[in-house]
């Protein structure tokens, strides 16, 4: 892990992700553009939406939604903030939903076809629970797909993860760097085979929706990797 506060250029008060994210769920689903996360989504190819799901880090269901949409049967899913998971339940896409941290969920083991996780590993202090953890959800042949902020955008933004509280003002939810080869580190210690990555830039789609980014002209801002256990 590299240490975010060597890059942080807004110094923004900073709280924990239980204590963050329950409350930005007010108004989170106007704040998260599909453009960081379910556009990765629709190019992974190496990728069968079917079975059942393990959706580690649900939030408020959106990766949920879109993986019912595109053909899995049954979801389950965890999450660290009651909040959220009450916005997930409204949804009405989940078989289940139960309270817990990512790297111990409490789901039975070799139970899923697909184990997911959307923009939560820079959350983490250490990514190698969290693979750990879907090995041990994934079913031999099973896929874990894994989206998040890149590392490099973390680095060249000196932005964390954050949001406007109720009073406008912006604060930050603890944010951690993790390089793309500690990625592929803790995929391949934990037991996967990886079989696809994509990136996505700032380009100009990107810009009509955060014109403010210019600056950060292609440069990677997200990325998507998917792993097999074989």
């Amino acid at each position: 892990m590299t240490d975010f506060k060597a890059f942080d250029t807004r110094g923004y008060r900073t709280v924990d992700v239980r204590t963050g994210y329950g409350e930005w769920v007010a108004t989170y689903e106007d704040t998260v553009e599909d453009a960081m996360d379910i556009a990765l989504l629709d190019e992974l190819r190496e990728v069968r939406w079917s079975g059942e799901a393990a959706d580690l880090g649900c939030g408020t269901g959106r990766t949920g939604t879109w993986m019912r949409e595109h053909g899995v049967a049954a979801i389950d899913g965890a999450d660290l903030t009651p909040e959220m998971l009450e916005r997930a339940r409204e949804r009405g896409v989940y078989r289940t939903l139960v309270e817990a941290d990512v790297a111990a969920t409490g789901l039975p083991s070799d139970a899923y076809d697909l184990v997911m996780t959307c923009l939560v590993d820079e959350h983490l202090a250490d990514v190698e629970p969290l693979y750990a953890e879907a090995f041990r959800l994934a079913r031999p042949d099973a896929t874990f797909v894994l989206v998040g902020f890149h590392p490099h955008f973390i680095m060249a933004a000196g932005m964390p993860t954050h949001f406007d509280s109720a009073s406008g003002e912006p604060v930050a939810i603890d944010t951690h760097v993790h390089l793309l080869s500690e990625h592929v580190s803790a995929g391949l210690a934990a037991g996967f085979t990886l079989v696809e990555m994509r990136e996505r830039v700032i380009d100009d789609a990107w810009l009509a929706l955060k014109p403010k980014w210019e600056r950060l002209r292609g440069q990677p801002v997200a990325f998507a990797v998917a792993w097999r256990k074989d």
